[in-house]
């Protein structure tokens, strides 16, 4: 079973919620709905990024979402979503952003990885 966190900020918001919050509800059904297989271990249409710790969870519904993670042994954190091309630049640059405040916060290195 895999565990969903999300990335807080230090002024304890959470990015990833306030995108989710301000979702139409039947999207945000479906995004749920995506999530609890994900727990399962079930991942779907994801990719690792180029450049990047990060991987993303592609939904091809609405404009085209997108979850920014990372994966720390059996716990996903959520750090950020999108959702159309047009700003997929600047969210993933904001999702590397969040990672890297994360793990100066954490004193988490991923290049200590053991998995």
């Amino acid at each position: 079973m895999i565990k969903i966190d999300y990335y807080f900020t230090i002024d304890n918001k959470c990015p990833y919620l306030e995108w989710f919050d301000r979702l139409d509800n039947s999207i945000k059904v479906r995004i749920e709905k995506r999530l609890s297989k994900l727990k399962q271990g079930n991942y779907g249409d994801y990719k690792p990024l180029q450049k990047s710790e990060l991987s993303e969870i592609r939904m091809d519904f609405g404009k085209g979402y997108r979850i920014y993670y990372y994966q720390l042994e059996n716990t996903l954190i959520l750090f950020v979503a999108g959702s159309d091309k047009k700003d997929q630049k600047k969210v993933i640059q904001q999702a590397n952003n969040y990672f890297t405040e994360y793990c100066e916060r954490t004193h988490y290195d991923p290049n200590s990885r053991t998995n």
